[in-house]
């Protein structure tokens, strides 16, 4: 059995990465290997019997000078890190290390640590960080690449909180963290969608290098249910998620919508749109969560941004649940459009509100939900996630 050093910067369900983290390490254990975890000390982080290894945490919103002055060392040679992380190494020398999202609070000077020891280093890439400063491909509430070509434009741009100071700092991380010091430091780059590994070669990495291997469904769906009368929306109330245009297309319909999330738009969302059949349900328990999903008539996913491997349609198929998103980013690769969903073009209100009226009328009591379920779960299978993992940690 191997040893694996699983890396993030939290360690609690915190979002995609802390998610495929967590659920990466239920899975390892579950078939007999020896797991770490190497993360930042964190208030809300589960507990670990590796976190006396975890280097201090840092904010970049710091009241105090110093304070803001240690989290900018954190993004190139943070000297704390090394030496934690050289000291995890040295006690528990594992065959692999895997990192996931590392950038600013962890740095990729882990990978060259690793890399001098001679462990092999996998990354599973969660974002766009490695070809965006910024993240997320998107400026001005619309898709930008010009940062696949010259990583300036993320300080000519003020893409970072539009801050001169801000965007100068994510500028000089990616010339640091240059593509060629990464792609020497790592030996195999995971994509979890496609588009990703698409956009990661049209900014210079080498195809060869990154292997395509989506998430997995980590729990047990329960099986297809009855449906009830509404569609819903699960995730983050922000403006890359595109709910402001699921809202206006819903406001016109009908048809009852759950918007299931929490975010900074929450509160101007429920003032701009207090019909009566659109339903703020707030944050809630996962349980809870995938049972609405699995009731629901099918769920919208109207990103504006380039999602990447979406967990919320991933659950939504495997629990028999079509989906209507956005075609963008990897979320045509999940949908069969006239089979488990459709897609429509993302901010567009009037093709959005079509394809809501279509779906009520498609995904009806005859809909095959239960063939939509296990072609998900066959295809999102942990054991068959599980077998190419580890065929990535040989090579």
């Amino acid at each position: 059995m191997k040893r694996i050093l699983l890396v993030n910067k939290f360690y609690y369900p915190r979002g995609g990465d802390c998610t495929a983290v967590l659920t990466t390490e239920e899975l390892l254990k579950a078939h007999g290997h020896q797991v770490a975890v190497f993360s930042m000390q964190y208030p809300d982080n589960i507990s670990s019997p590796w976190e006396s290894y975890f280097p201090k945490e840092i904010s970049f919103s710091a009241p105090q000078l110093s304070g803001k002055v240690r989290a900018a060392m954190r993004l190139f040679r943070p000297a704390d890190v090394v030496a934690k992380f050289e000291r995890l190494l040295n006690d528990f020398r594992p065959d692999a290390v895997h990192l996931h999202n590392i950038h600013s609070y962890l740095s990729p000077a882990v990978a060259q640590v690793a890399c001098r020891k001679g462990v092999r280093v996998v990354w599973t890439m969660h974002d766009y960080k490695l070809i965006c400063p910024a993240y997320s491909c998107l400026r001005n509430g619309a898709p930008c690449e010009l940062c696949l070509a010259n990583r300036s434009s993320v300080f000519t741009c003020r893409c970072m909180k539009n801050s001169c100071a801000a965007s100068l700092l994510a500028w000089m991380e990616a010339l640091y963290w240059n593509r060629r010091k990464l792609e020497r430091t790592t030996d195999t780059f995971i994509s979890p969608s496609a588009f990703l590994k698409e956009k990661m070669v049209s900014a210079g990495y080498r195809p060869q290098q990154i292997e395509v291997l989506h998430n997995f469904m980590y729990r047990q769906p329960p099986p297809p249910a009855e449906k009830a009368d509404y569609y819903c929306y699960v995730g983050r109330l922000s403006e890359e998620k595109g709910v402001a245009s699921l809202l206006e297309a819903a406001k016109q319909l009908p048809y009852p919508l759950k918007i299931i999330g929490d975010g900074p738009l929450r509160d101007s969302l429920k003032r701009q749109y207090p019909q009566a059949h659109i339903e703020f349900t707030g944050q809630l328990p996962s349980d809870r969560v995938l049972s609405a999903v699995q009731r629901a008539r099918f769920l919208v996913m109207p990103s504006i941004w380039y999602e990447n491997n979406p967990y919320s349609i991933i659950e939504a198929l495997c629990t028999g649940t079509p989906v209507l998103g956005a075609r963008i980013g990897g979320i045509p690769e999940l949908i069969d459009a006239g089979r488990n969903g459709d897609l429509f073009t993302p901010g567009d209100v009037h093709d959005l509100r079509a394809k809501i009226v279509s779906a009520f009328r498609r995904f009806s009591v005859s809909c095959p939900y239960e063939e939509i379920a296990a072609a998900a779960q066959n295809k999102f299978d942990a054991e068959a996630f599980y077998e190419r993992l580890i065929k990535v940690y040989d090579r």
